[in-house]
Order: C-alpha cells, then sequence, then structure tokens
C-alpha cells in the first residue's frame, strides 16, 4: 500500500514522483500522489453494455469501484481489447478529485523521483487531440509516457468531468479586450478553455503547454497580460513556480493569476449531476 503523502510539488521543489507501470508491454508513468493503493487483482463484476474501457465494478472495503482496463483504452484497434485480469496483473487505485477509481496494469515497476524539465512534452508530429500522451519520460533502457488519466475518464463518460456548458457568460468588463495567457499541457482542456472564454465573450487568448514557455513569454515587458491561467502539474515547469517567478517579478506581480485544479464537491440528490469547479486565484 502507498500510504498517502504530501506533494512534493506542493512542498516548494519543482519535482514530482511518478510511479512506472507497465501495460502491453509500454512503459506508463502517472504522479504518485493520485495513487492511494496497489492491490492484487479483484473479483470483478461485469456490467452489461458498459463501455468498452471499463471491466465491471468490485468491491473494497465496503466501496463499489469501476474497473477501467489500460490496455483497452490505449489499444487503437477494438478487436484488441479484451476482459482478461492475470493473476499476476494490478490493481491502481486512483483518486481524481475524490472520486475513486481503479486501473488495471499489467506490471507495477517503481517509483521514480524527477524534476519536472525531465518530462518532454511530446512531439506535435505524433501527438494531437485525442492522445492520452502528456509527456515523456527519458530512461537509459526505455521511454515512459505520462498518461492524460482526465481525457480517459472523459472519454468513457462525458458527464464526467469539466463541463463547458455549465458556465455561464455573464462576466462583466471589457472582455473583447482582456488579453489572457494560459498555461495548461492537455490538449483537450486547452479546447475546452478556449471555446469556453469565446463563448464567454474573451478573444485575445494565448497558449502554452508548460509553465517555462509561459513564463519566457510573460518576462518581456512588450507582451501585455491581463490575466494568467496556469494548470498545476505540467512539464518543465509547474503552475506552483510559474506562479511563483510571476509574483516575485516587480514587472508581473501585480498580474492576477488563476491556478487551473478540479475540485469534486459530490452528486445532487435533485439533479444527478456531478458538480465540478477547477480554478482558484493568486
Amino acid at each position: 500500500m502507498i500510504s498517502e503523502r504530501q506533494s512534493v510539488v506542493e512542498s516548494g521543489m519543482n519535482e514530482l514522483e511518478i510511479i512506472e507501470f507497465k501495460v502491453n508491454n509500454q512503459h506508463y508513468g502517472m504522479n504518485v500522489y493520485k495513487v492511494k493503493e496497489i492491490v492484487a487483482p479483484l473479483a470483478i463484476t461485469p456490467i452489461p453494455h458498459a463501455h468498452p474501457f471499463i471491466l465491471g465494478i468490485t468491491q473494497l472495503r465496503g466501496e463499489v469501484l469501476p474497473v477501467i482496463s489500460l490496455r483497452n483504452a490505449l489499444v487503437s484497434n477494438q478487436d484488441s481489447y479484451t476482459h482478461i485480469v492475470k493473476d499476476d496483473s494490478s490493481f491502481l487505485i486512483v483518486e481524481f478529485n475524490k472520486q475513486k477509481v481503479i486501473f488495471h496494469v499489467d506490471e507495477v515497476r517503481q517509483i521514480h523521483r524527477l524534476s519536472w524539465d525531465q518530462i518532454d512534452k511530446p512531439d506535435d508530429i505524433y501527438n494531437n487531440e485525442n492522445s492520452y500522451t502528456l509527456g515523456v519520460v527519458k530512461q537509459s533502457e526505455n521511454m515512459i509516457l505520462m498518461l492524460d488519466f482526465e481525457k480517459i475518464l472523459t472519454d468513457i463518460n462525458p458527464n464526467i468531468g469539466f463541463s463547458k456548458d455549465d458556465l455561464k457568460a455573464d462576466i462583466a468588463g471589457d472582455k473583447k479586450n482582456a488579453r489572457i495567457v494560459i498555461a495548461e499541457d492537455s490538449p483537450m482542456l486547452r479546447s475546452i478553455l478556449k471555446e469556453t472564454l469565446n463563448k464567454a465573450g474573451f478573444q485575445q487568448l494565448l497558449f502554452f503547454e508548460n509553465g517555462e514557455e509561459c513564463y519566457n513569454h510573460l518576462a518581456s515587458e512588450e507582451n501585455k497580460v491581463d490575466l494568467v491561467i496556469t494548470d498545476i502539474e505540467m512539464p518543465l515547469m509547474n503552475g506552483h513556480f510559474l506562479t511563483k517567478y510571476i509574483k516575485q517579478d516587480s514587472k508581473r506581480q501585480s498580474t492576477p493569476v488563476v491556478i487551473f485544479f478540479i475540485a469534486y464537491y459530490g452528486r445532487s440528490s435533485t439533479s444527478g449531476k456531478e458538480s465540478w469547479c477547477r480554478c482558484t486565484s493568486k
């Protein structure tokens, strides 16, 4: 069992720990902070007509949790889908925004402690908005692909997650001329942010895939910026460091910064809908 630990990033260092695992002989990784536990496979109850990524549900200490096959999520050919769970495979119990899910992987390898600049962004040649790859960690023997788990969950159920339809375009002020800079490594979330902000009347948007590129833009006095929106977890420079550097810069410290994250508040008993929030200001 992996004990819950304070995020290394939040402790003031530009570092993180990732857990490496294998699926279909490929190496993948995710932030250790999101992994609550690793267990041997449990009995699964199949769900009729469920999404092909979902193997079914299982019970863990009284909780009924969905089991998602990363193998099915990561193969492009539907004929390669499988519902076989081998005894030597593993379940990763993962918590996203106070919502627990289980990812089935073939093998858990080890934990790596890295600095954010060791995670390279994927090249546009092989990466697009439909890709699940957020970054690449180069190792001596192999490469570890950092996965966009939020996109996997959203592809399974578009109603679970951040929805632009739930936002109201009632922000006051001169929105058309407001210059907004956004740092977000997920292509899916960049697309949602662009459409949502455009819908709200904001037109002057500039996107960056990591905090370092964003800060390099902000370092120039010629680039006028009215608002910075940043994700927390990004390669090269995370959102905490980006915010820190902005607030330490005498030319930029008055620029408002919104740190972009998800907080899950649960399901409404009246509407049956999920309630989400994804921002905090600095």
